[in-house]
């Protein structure tokens, strides 16, 4: 498989899951998919075999004490960008995951807050706490209620 191919089949694996958490939330498929780490496995495999594959020792040399320019030089290169790309799909999913179970134990709504996470990660993390802080305001007995009750399905 080539580094296109890679990025192409590592761009389209993340997709079901985002779906999955997105669209059907408090399905107990999705649950018990997004219990597991399993889905991390493949991902952080092909970031750990372009990341040994990428790395020279002029890039390790950048990346010890990376400067703005030396890493934009870096990601120049089709694997190196391959391999950020892959970073990303793989913590940007996890981050999601955390958002969701956030969601699913305190009785937070998260739609809006994964599909922000999904195309700009930090994004989708602020989102969350943000939507928290007013559900919390708004509703501070609705959450711990749910939280407590939910808590134990989950356990």
């Amino acid at each position: 498989m080539n580094i296109t191919q890679l990025f192409n089949v590592a761009n389209l694996f993340v997709l079901p899951f985002w779906a999955l958490m997105i669209l059907l939330p408090n399905w107990k498929v999705t649950r018990r998919i997004m219990e597991s780490y399993l889905p991390f496995v493949p991902l952080a495999g092909a970031y750990l075999y372009l990341f040994i594959t990428s790395i020279t020792p002029e890039n390790a040399q950048a990346l010890a004490n990376p400067q703005l320019a030396d890493i934009a030089k870096f990601f120049a290169d089709e694997k190196a960008a391959a391999t950020g790309w892959i970073h990303f799909l793989v913590m940007d999913l996890f981050v999601g995951r955390w958002i969701y179970w956030e969601g699913q134990k305190n009785g937070i709504w998260t739609i809006h807050s994964l599909a922000l996470c999904l195309f700009a990660g930090p994004l989708g993390v602020l989102s969350h706490i943000l939507t928290a802080w007013i559900t919390k305001a708004f509703s501070p007995n609705s959450a711990t209620e749910t939280t407590t009750s939910s808590s134990s399905k989950f356990i």
